[in-house]
Parts: structure tokens; C-alpha cells; sequence
């Protein structure tokens, strides 16, 4: 509606230039009653233009790189919110960096009304910055109501992640299941590692070729953080005899290494029948105990043997590393790009009574299974066929037990500091963690990573531009040439 005003403020203003040009010019009083006649119209028409320009004032962006511009996860997440919130951003004048920050926070105002924005110098204002407790330069204070968050950054995205951390009211701790070999929440390294021989695995040939001490899971932890979910490690051998605690919103349980107790898996068993929420992530070479598949699939839910091999859909140039780019129709894989899981087992649906269970990602359809180093095995399934890689289910396991929810993934990797980063893993685990809270969707931003500048492409994204560089134009400039020769000869 803004731009509209503005439109017709433009034209109004082009057409009282356009009748200004063509106004006739009398002589003696009248020549003058109209001149003075045409400047006070045309200082009254500027007059509402400016008004109205600045009732609906518009930001244009006529960079590339839109550097002026919060980044569109920043709008999505003003445009949500609903309630106020007072954004007190803290700038030295001096700083360009500061002062750029300035004007996008300025600019963040103009989204919503409910951010209400104020810049402070402290160098000009320091009794004011004092009083508000802020020490440093290129800092926000946000506010809203009786909660108070403080960010140093110069970036609106960082700024739109303490919008979330603010705003957000549950505040039940997301609990990581320890004390079976899992991923480490605590290892927020890089993790890089050789390839053996049989590919990618965790047992004693590929550890004696690892170049850090674990995997870790740390990366996702940093980014439950900045998201406002708080952590915790939770051992069921040495918890309480109660079993999960009640304010944990979710269990996950990231690459178990060694076997669960039957009585750890019965706590499991009561938690899910009293309404958990539970995020499984298995690696391919995990031996489930009877226990556990016993659980699973009262849940709807069978894991299966072997290590999926996709020729159709795989990342980079091995088949083993499944690349996915379509996902079911559910909040936790809504609007997800292409994302790739480095080894991952298939599962299958069960029927069970008062569950129900459907695949979320899957292979393609000339996925085969193969045992761990790619020999084949009769007992895997036999021919090609799609996969399912992760399944979710939800209903009761019981007609007296409470709604639960489960997310079973084949890979564990995915999830791993190693591969989080990279194409769409880190919003699919974010997406999976969201659901199995209660939301409705994953988070709206997802808190940056360093990593390498990579261009990613699956196998048949690889074949098409190897067909068209080294095939098609090599070859149409050789037979330009053939025939440029041709007709000269001859």
C-alpha cells in the first residue's frame, strides 16, 4: 500500500510540472495573481508529498549483494512478532562498522511496529548507558517485559537469533542421552578424518585413522544455544530410578556405540507410553538388542541391516553418501533443501495399533543395500527399490498411555560436526528437534557456521556438467572448426 502512495505522489508531482509547462502567462495583475497562484500550489502540492512520502517512507536497495538489506530470515522472524519489544542497540559513531549496524537496526524498525528501536551513543549518553548496565560498543539490548537479553554483534541476523532466545517460553532443556558411547554435546571441534578402506565407520580400523579424538556433536549443541533450547546430559544408568526427568522436553539420543540394558530400554518404554518425545539417531553399524527393536516396533517402526547405496542420488562421487532432495509433506522437513546422510541404514513401517508412522526422507528408486564395505547380502533385500531413511511416529503404545513422538533417523553422521554445516543437515536435525518439542515448524533462521566455501552437487547435477564442458562444447567448437576448414578448402 506504501509503494502505491508513493507512485501517486510521483505522478501528482509530475503532473503539476507537466501543467506548469503548458499554464498560460497573462499580463499586468493577472500575470501576477497567476504566478503567485502556481508557486503557492506548487509549494503546497510539495508540501503533502513530502508528508505523505514520509508517512510511508520505503528502503530501497539497489546493491547486489542487498548489504543494506536485513536478510530475509531476519524479515521473516520481525514480520512474526507479536508481541513488543524494545531493541536498544549501543554505537560508536566513530566505528563505520557501528554505524552501519545503526542504520539496519533503524531499518528493522520499519518492519513491524512492535519492535520499537533506539540508538544510543555511549560516548554522548553515558549516565544513560551506565543506568542500562551496557559496557561495550555494538551492542543491542533487547527487552520485553520483565525479560532482558544483551548481543554484541554488528549483524541483524545475530540480532534476530536474541529476538528468538527472548521471545522464546518454553524453556524445558532439549536432554542428549549419555553414557553408551553417544556424540559428545561438549566437542564443538571440526572433525576431520580418513577414509579407510570398507568406508566410513567407528570401529577399531577406523579410529586408528582419525585424526581427532571424537566426532562430537558440539556444533549442534552451539546452535540449540543461540536458538534459546537449553542442553543436557542425561545418563539413565546413573540417573534416577524415576527414570527421565519431567522438564526435559525431548530426549536424543545421537550414535549409541554399546548396548542399553533392558532396564534402561524399559525406562525408555515408559517414558515414550507417558508422552516423551524421543530423536534416534542410529549409525549403520549399531547392533540393536531385542530389547530395542522389541520398543521400536510397538513405536511402528523396524531398523533394518546394511549401509543404503544410491548410483541415482548421492553427494559428491560416493553412492554410500545419500543425497536427498524431495521430503514428505511434515513440519519437520517442510521447505528443506537438498541435504546428504555419509552411511545410513533403511528402516521400514510397521503396523501398530494406535501409531501412526510415515517416512520422511527416503532414496531413490535404484537404491540397493549392501553389507559394510559393500558386499552384497541376500538377507538385506534383494534388487533395487526406495529406501526409507528416516521415519517419524506418533499415538499411543498403549490405550491408557499418553501421545507420544518418535523420529528415528538411519545416520548419525549428519548430525555430526563434521557434515552439520554443509547444504541442509543443519535444518534438518533443527527441524526435527522443533517438532518433537510441540512446534509447529523449525526455527525460522538457523545460527551460521563456519566452514569453507564449498559448491555442492549430486552425482547427477556432476554427469550434466562434465556432459556439457568436456563433451558438448569441446565438441561444437571442433565441429565449428571442421566446417569454418570445410568451407574454406572447398
Amino acid at each position: 500500500m506504501s509503494i502505491i502512495i508513493n507512485l501517486l505522489v510521483l505522478l501528482a508531482l509530475l503532473l503539476l510540472f507537466t501543467v506548469g509547462l503548458r499554464a498560460p502567462i497573462g499580463q499586468g495583475r493577472a500575470r501576477l495573481f497567476s504566478r503567485v497562484a502556481g508557486v503557492l500550489g506548487v509549494l503546497g502540492v510539495a508540501l503533502l508529498a513530502n508528508i505523505a512520502v514520509y508517512r510511508n517512507d520505503q528502503h530501497f536497495d539497489l546493491t547486489q549483494e542487498e548489504a543494506f538489506t536485513p536478510a530475509p530470515e531476519t524479515l521473516q522472524i520481525l514480520r512474526e512478532l507479536q508481541q513488543d519489544v524494545e531493541l536498544i542497540y549501543f554505537y560508536q559513531q566513530q566505528n563505520p562498522a557501528g554505524r552501519a549496524a545503526k542504520q539496519m537496526v533503524e531499518i528493522m524498525a520499519k518492519v513491524t511496529p512492535h519492535l520499537k528501536v533506539r540508538v544510543i551513543d555511549p560516548d554522548q549518553q553515558p549516565a544513560l548507558a551506565s543506568q542500562l548496565g551496557v559496557r561495550m560498543y555494538n551492542a543491542a539490548l533487547l527487552i520485553a517485559g520483565e525479560r532482558r537479553i544483551e548481543v554484541i554483534t554488528t549483524e541483524d541476523r545475530e540480532i534476530a537469533l536474541g529476538l528468538l532466545r527472548l521471545l522464546r517460553s518454553d524453556k524445558r532443556p532439549l536432554c542428549f542421552l549419555s553414557g553408551h558411547g553417544e556424540y559428545d554435546t561438549d566437542n564443538f571441534e571440526f572433525h576431520t578424518h580418513f577414509e579407510g578402506s570398507q568406508g566410513h565407520n567407528h570401529d577399531e580400523l577406523g579410529t586408528a585413522v582419525v585424526q581427532m579424538e571424537q566426532h562430537g556433536i558440539g556444533r549442534l549443541r552451539r546452535a540449540l544455544d543461540k536458538l534459546g533450547y537449553a542442553v543436557r546430559k542425561l545418563n539413565l544408568a546413573t540417573g534416577s530410578a524415576d527414570g527421565v526427568p519431567g522438564d526435559c522436553a525431548a530426549l536424543v539420543d545421537a550414535n549409541p556405540r554399546t548396548p542399553y540394558a533392558p532396564p534402561e530400554v524399559a525406562l525408555l518404554g515408559r517414558y515414550l507410553e507417558g508422552g516423551g518425545k524421543l530423536l534416534l539417531l542410529l549409525e549403520p553399524d549399531y547392533v540393536l538388542g531385542a530389547e530395542w527393536a522389541a520398543l521400536l516396533g510397538r513405536a511402528g517402526i523396524r531398523v533394518g541391516d546394511g549401509v543404503v547405496a544410491d548410483p541415482d542420488s548421492h553427494y559428491f562421487t560416493d553412492a554410500q553418501m545419500v543425497a536427498v532432495e524431495k521430503y514428505a509433506d511434515h513440519p519437520a522437513t517442510r521447505g528443506l533443501a537438498m541435504s546428504f546422510l555419509p552411511g545410513a541404514r533403511p528402516l521400514e513401517v510397521l503396523t501398530a495399533p494406535g501409531v501412526q508412522s510415515r517416512v520422511l526422507l527416503a532414496s531413490s528408486a535404484s537404491a540397493t543395500v549392501t553389507a559394510r564395505g559393500g558386499k552384497s547380502r541376500s538377507d538385506l533385500g534383494a534388487g533395487t527399490g526406495v529406501r526409507a531413511l528416516a521415519l517419524a511416529s506418533e499415538g499411543r503404545l498403549s490405550a491408557t498411555a499418553q501421545p507420544f513422538r518418535l523420529a528415528v533417523v538411519g545416520d548419525a553422521d549428519f548430525a555430526s560436526n563434521s557434515f552439520y554445516p554443509y547444504l541442509a543437515n543443519a535444518d534438518l536435525v533443527l527441524g526435527l528437534t522443533s517438532w518433537l518439542r510441540g512446534e509447529q515448524r523449525g526455527p525460522a533462521m538457523k545460527p551460521p557456521v563456519e566452514v569453507l566455501p564449498t559448491v555442492a552437487l549430486n552425482n547427477a547435477q556432476m554427469q550434466m556438467i562434465f556432459i556439457l564442458c568436456v563433451l558438448l562444447l569441446p565438441g561444437l567448437c571442433a565441429a565449428l572448426g571442421l566446417a569454418v576448414w570445410w568451407r574454406r578448402r572447398y
